[in-house]
């Protein structure tokens, strides 16, 4: 079983934000696994997630908010009873340009608090992470300036860069699904 976990914060206030394409790239996943009837997310009370399944697949979308990340995937993995190894988290990254995409298995967090989060709960950083790059709002900006950054929506030219790196993503999910992570490795971090 593999359980993929985007990251976002909920509420309709942070719904197109940059920090919130974990969540853009897992519905976009979900409508092309399953017939558009079956789209459906529900939500899963002990989990704080909204979740969907589909046979040995379980998409989440934490409830909880991005830095508190590790709570909510504490709670699936158990209830899963799924080794982190067969986790995939996708989450947006301010190291990397606009549009770049880097899979990576285990590693540090990079200062991501969400994925600071997972490390701590789940006491091991051996899960594989889709980062998808939204830029930095530049060198020396304070922590209030990044924080703003990453809570406010893609700009009138960057939405359609948006757009592709999300299709992409879903494309290299669908890949390390049927041929592994490696694969999805080679092809997409270049």
């Amino acid at each position: 079983m593999k359980l993929i976990v985007g990251l976002g914060n909920p509420g309709k206030k942070y719904e197109k934000t940059r920090h919130n394409l974990g969540f853009a790239v897992l519905d976009a996943l979900l409508q092309k696994l399953t017939p558009v009837e079956k789209t459906v997310w529900k939500e899963d009370k002990k989990s704080n997630s909204l979740i969907a399944k589909i046979s040995n697949l379980v998409l989440a979308k934490p409830r909880t908010f991005v830095n508190r990340s590790g709570v909510a995937i504490k709670k699936l993995t158990r209830h899963y009873t799924l080794d982190p190894k067969g986790l995939f988290i996708v989450h947006d990254d301010l190291d990397l340009p606009l549009g770049k995409i880097k899979i990576r298995k285990g590693g540090g967090s990079g200062g991501h608090k969400g994925v600071d989060s997972i490390i701590k709960e789940l006491g091991t950083p051996d899960f594989v992470r889709f980062r998808l790059g939204i830029g930095h709002p530049g060198p020396g900006s304070s922590e209030k300036e990044v924080e703003g950054y990453v809570l406010s929506p893609f700009g009138r030219g960057e939405k359609d860069e948006a757009r592709r790196m999300v299709k992409k993503t879903v494309e290299a999910i669908k890949i390390a699904l049927e041929g592994g992570i490696e694969q999805a490795m080679s092809r997409i971090n270049q």
